[in-house]
């Protein structure tokens, strides 16, 4: 019994090799394009679409964002949200050595030197508190609402503090008509 080889001239070896490579490689592709089938992500595909964007950008937009007119006039805050928001972080848990919220005992000495002295304090910062309890974006009022609030809690008698109003801009005087 004697083998014979399919492949009996260079050119045979040439075109088996060729096909074979071409095989393999188109095979490549074709299982590689399957299991990256649902992951294209170029322009034109639905990952694209204004949907789908929408949908990857709602739980960053849901997380408490809000886009403000830098312009509007600022609503102030009430004393309660203030505090929740900003203060209750240390007032809340007593931690650096700050008066709980509606503790009388720790609060006493302080609402013994006054209303104005104690806003003073938080607006520009005592021992471990920053100023404005480290949230510059808060006005004064605000401050002050806020100070007023955790101090009635613990037994003050503050008074809620005025919010002043901006003046009118004052009118200028008409242009003269041109002589001519």
């Amino acid at each position: 019994m004697s083998h014979e080889s399919a492949i009996r001239t260079p050119k045979q070896l040439v075109a088996a090799v060729v096909g074979f490579f071409a095989v393999t490689i188109i095979g490549i592709v074709l299982l590689v394009q399957f299991v990256t089938q649902e992951k294209l992500t170029g322009a034109g595909s639905e990952s694209q679409s204004a949907e789908a964007v929408a949908a990857r950008l709602k739980p960053v937009a849901d997380n408490g964002f809000t886009l403000k007119d830098v312009n509007a006039p600022k609503v102030l805050q009430t004393g309660e949200a203030v505090y929740t928001a900003t203060c209750a972080a240390c007032h809340g848990t007593g931690a650096a050595g700050a008066p709980k919220f509606g503790d009388a005992g720790a609060w006493g000495a302080r609402i013994a030197q006054g209303q104005d002295t104690v806003v003073k304090h938080a607006l520009e910062g005592l021992r471990a508190m920053p100023a404005k309890g480290g949230n510059p974006d808060l006005d004064d009022v605000e401050v002050a609402r806020a100070v007023v609030y955790m101090a009635n809690k613990a037994g003050a008698k503050f008074k809620e503090p005025e919010v002043k109003q901006a003046a009118p801009a004052a009118e200028a005087p008409a242009a003269e008509p041109a002589k001519g």
